[in-house]
């Protein structure tokens, strides 16, 4: 019968198994720390019998398996019927996309992280079921905004499968918001201040009555059209974000 034959498919999961595609630079050190905290590692790389392979092996033994992980022969091999994890992490984003549909949908793994290359594929990636996506772009630009003066706009987090965005700003000490009420405040259209921040660090949850005061950090979530607008609204800037 076909549900017995789906469940013989996916099989028992192995929650100390994670298979690794791309045995890159970001692959390799990536394996290596999971090995380091005791998981059960395989590294698939591409280049057969190549430098790259050989590398690995020398340096993490049996954790290596030769072959396109996008193809499911060599995920069968790699034992992904009882992986915990996938995470795709080569240079090339459709690859990435393809091994973890492959993983989830055909051997059923739990959980699917892919490495994206470029930004404007993010969207993309979750719309099709990838579980995690990590852009080296965005989080490089994450940190240079942190160093940013205090009128800067943080995107802390984009909300899954639609277009909001959790935002961070500090407020200047002196500011067209500063001494308003919540209430008084004309925000675009789609955003909701959530958490207001003192300056000792101190949280107090955003009331209609609630006072804004300098330096506080405001955290809210906003459409990504609408941030220059919160923005400006808050601290008065009007400079690109």
């Amino acid at each position: 019968m076909q549900p017995h034959a789906e469940q013989t498919e996916i099989g028992p999961r192995d929650t100390n198994y994670v298979i690794v595609v791309g045995g890159g630079r970001v692959g390799f050190h990536l394996a290596k720390e999971l090995l380091d905290l005791g998981y059960e590692v395989l590294v698939i790389e591409s280049d057969e019998f190549g430098p790259r392979s050989a590398f690995i092996a020398e340096q993490l033994g049996s954790a290596v398996l030769a072959g396109d992980g996008c193809e499911a022969s060599v995920l069968e091999e790699a034992g992904c019927r009882r992986a915990a994890m996938l995470i795709a992490v080569t240079g090339d984003d459709e690859d990435n996309l393809v091994a973890c549909q492959v993983a989830k949908g055909k051997f059923g793994v739990p959980k699917t992280i892919a490495r994206i290359n470029d930004p404007r594929n993010e969207t993309l990636f979750g719309m099709l079921g990838i579980d995690v996506s990590v852009s080296a772009t965005e989080a490089i630009l994450d940190k240079i905004e942190m160093e940013l003066p205090v009128d800067r706009l943080h995107r802390l987090l984009k909300l899954k499968h639609t277009d909001l965005e959790l935002v961070e700003i500090r407020l200047p000490e002196r500011g067209p918001a500063v001494g308003l009420h919540l209430k008084e405040l004309m925000l675009p259209e789609g955003s909701l201040i959530i958490l207001l921040v003192d300056n000792e660090g101190t949280p107090r949850l955003p009331r209609p009555e609630s006072v804004l005061r300098g330096n506080d950090e405001v955290i809210a979530i906003t459409r990504g059209n609408t941030e220059e607008a919160l923005r400006r609204v808050l601290t008065g800037a009007r400079d690109a974000l």
